[in-house]
């Protein structure tokens, strides 16, 4: 039996999918510690994992609500600067207080967020063996490939490559403050200086949450990288949902995930473009909404403040949303075509590899209105093309072997 150690960013879209893996690894006899921020202590109790809390004087309780609700307010580039200072602000952290924690809580290996490029040199600094997990989009850095926080489509020509290398340099200069954070610990701890972000990932394995046919083309991924597919494992407490509230018609399901959610005018254009259709809307806000505004929506939608995601997706023809990546696998898994209304992050990318592998279309978020959002979902429900390449993503996923490969691998390379 191992003990192992969890480092991610305090955002739900993260923990989800590790603890997902966390509890994989319990099942097979391990044990796993999540160090996280005070204020998660809860939630990560109710995913069936240890926790022990980090960052009592720069976190604490209840200073994660107004964080989450002031990056609410955002989009965009301003988003990706607001998270930039954050996430330089729980690197330090992670950096100051995780080492103790560990040692005494008695880990003797880490998964680490790629997200996270504090866990990587903290793994280094204590001399544990760690594997590097991706549950967003990967970092790797690749010529070929767009960096992930650009809107770029794919283009394997000298020109994209070119354009491809600025963008990881305007990548670097944006995320500067990250890298010094961490720099200065590596220093203090004797630790060389990292050539590139790459440098911070596991040389003995890397995962991402994603199956390769959703991916881009890459040409310069370590030979330790593992496409698994969506980390999901059946949660200890099941979210609870009015099912008798479905009335037959075909499912369309909206969400904007957990970070982008206090969006009413987004909501509201939703509705408004599915009103004429037929179809039955369900939107899952994260409680992005007042219970007065989930009932001013037009067109009569089901709205609720969270929902059994899967299982609703099992039932549904369509997905609406901001394009975040749980969500987007999510549906992807059941077959289903996706919607995107990117907003910020890596969401642009993400819609542009929805776009790359046919399985559904993309709105950008400066142009978003009722009737251009209407007619494309109309396109998706109408097209069987976009069927078709959900469904391809869908056999993917199925044979990328998910949770359970992922843990295979980390115990091999633990080994």
């Amino acid at each position: 039996m191992t003990h192992f150690g969890i480092i991610s960013p305090p955002v739900s879209g993260h923990i989800h999918p590790f603890s997902a893996l966390g509890r994989e690894l319990v099942a097979r006899g391990h044990r796993v510690t999540y160090f996280q921020i005070p204020d998660l202590e809860e939630k990560v109790r109710s995913e069936g994992l240890d926790f022990w809390p980090i960052g009592w004087s720069d976190f604490p309780p209840r200073s994660l609500p107004r964080w989450l609700d002031q990056l609410g307010q955002l989009k965009g580039l301003a988003a990706v600067r607001f998270t930039i200072g954050a996430v330089a602000r729980t690197s330090a952290m992670v950096c100051r207080d995780a080492p103790a924690a560990i040692r005494d809580a008695g880990v003797e290996a880490l998964l680490v967020d790629q997200m996270e490029p504090a866990g990587g040199a903290v793994a280094e600094h204590l001399r544990l063996p760690f594997v590097t997990v991706c549950n967003a989009l990967s970092m790797n850095r690749d010529l070929v490939a767009p960096p992930p926080f650009t809107p770029w489509a794919y283009r394997d020509t000298w020109w994209g490559r070119l354009r491809n290398r600025a963008g990881y340099a305007a990548s670097d200069w944006l995320t500067g403050p990250i890298a010094k954070a961490v720099a200065s610990f590596r220093a203090k701890w004797g630790l060389p200086a990292l050539g590139s972000p790459d440098d911070s990932f596991s040389k003995l394995a890397q995962i991402s949450q994603m199956p390769r046919e959703f991916d881009f083309p890459r040409a310069a991924l370590p030979g330790c990288f593992h496409y698994v597919g969506p980390l999901r494992r059946t949660r200890p407490h099941p979210v609870s949902f009015c099912w008798d509230r479905l009335d037959g018609r075909p499912i369309v399901f909206a969400s904007l995930g957990t970070l982008q959610n206090n969006r009413e005018p987004i909501f509201r254009c939703f509705a408004e473009a599915c009103q004429g259709l037929h179809v039955q809307l369900v939107i899952s806000h994260g409680g992005g909404l007042g219970e007065r505004e989930a009932a001013r929506l037009p067109g009569k939608p089901l709205v609720v403040s969270y929902a059994p995601q899967r299982e609703l997706l099992a039932r549904a023809v369509l997905t609406i949303t901001h394009g975040g990546l749980n969500t987007v696998l999510d549906s992807l898994t059941h077959g289903i075509p996706v919607v995107t209304v990117p907003i910020t992050f890596e969401q642009p990318a993400i819609s542009r590899r929805v776009e790359w592998t046919r399985s559904g279309r993309s709105i950008a978020f400066s142009k978003l209105d009722v009737s251009r959002l209407a007619r494309i979902v109309s396109e998706v429900l109408d097209g069987p093309a976009y069927r078709t390449g959900a469904g391809r993503i869908s056999e993917a996923i199925r044979q990328a072997g998910g949770v359970n490969r992922a843990a295979d691998v980390i115990e091999a390379a633990i080994a």
